[in-house]
């Protein structure tokens, strides 16, 4: 294992600022974790998903499975109940990527489930394999969290490990791990909906900067002591511009 890990979140089909970011990453020295959510809401999630595997395949990469990728399996799994949902939390956007632009008002949803599956077999295959953690020396990487409640943090459920929230964020940390998530963007964590700053709190540390919503993306880098960098680019044609 490499001395050093490189940390990505939360990407959301921004296929620039994923390339910024990896132009950082040096497979000789980086371990690079992708803790999630690379697809839905922006307009790339077809280029950011393949990138990803391909670094997974290319580079050793660790891919976690985050809510978004979990959302777009449940509507490939059961389209005409998901479609909805999904479509208003970002899929629409991953639809017309992995399809074409006005996909979503050309099909219904199980035909569009139906082209997907045909067309990105290996992609799906792939997405369906995702582990929900990474566990390295003292952290922990995980998308949204894990559940202090269990005696063991490894037996938080696959759901809590992708979406939890509240009981993560505001729960005392009863591991004697670090744990470096996602999931809920730091503007929201830091109480003023403007920082974009990493957020630290009871060996808990959230590297989602919101830059979907115009915020930020971060590229974080660990050794063994600590963080050893923090790169942070801003999403500038994002809907929301907090002070950066």
């Amino acid at each position: 294992m490499k001395k050093l890990i490189y940390v990505i979140s939360d990407i959301h089909g921004q296929i620039d600022l994923f390339k910024k970011l990896l132009e950082d990453f040096d497979p000789k020295w980086h371990q690079l974790v992708l803790i999630g959510d690379l697809n839905d809401r922006g307009m790339h999630s077809k280029e950011c998903l393949l990138l990803g595997k391909e670094l997974v395949e290319q580079f050793g990469a660790v891919y976690l499975r985050g809510n978004h990728e979990e959302y777009l399996l449940q509507f490939l799994n059961r389209p005409e109940d998901w479609y909805e949902k999904y479509a208003r939390n970002g899929g629409k956007e991953t639809i017309n990527s992995l399809l074409h632009s006005g996909a979503t008002e050309e099909y219904s949803p199980t035909e569009i489930a139906m082209m997907i599956r045909h067309r990105y077999k290996e992609l799906i295959d792939f997405l369906i394999e995702r582990p929900f953690y990474f566990e390295w020396q003292q952290y922990v990487f995980v998308h949204a969290g894990v559940d202090f409640k269990q005696t063991d943090w490894r037996k938080t459920s696959l759901h809590d490990f992708i979406w939890i929230r509240e009981p993560f964020l505001e729960g005392k940390n009863t591991t004697d791990k670090t744990i470096v998530f996602g999931h809920t963007i730091t503007p929201m964590l830091h109480g003023d909906m403007q920082t974009t700053d990493l957020w630290f709190s009871d060996r808990k540390i959230g590297i989602d900067g919101g830059a979907i919503f115009g915020g930020s993306v971060h590229g974080v880098i660990f050794n063994q002591a600590g963080i050893v960098q923090d790169i942070e680019y801003q999403n500038m044609s994002g809907p929301w511009q907090p002070d950066f």
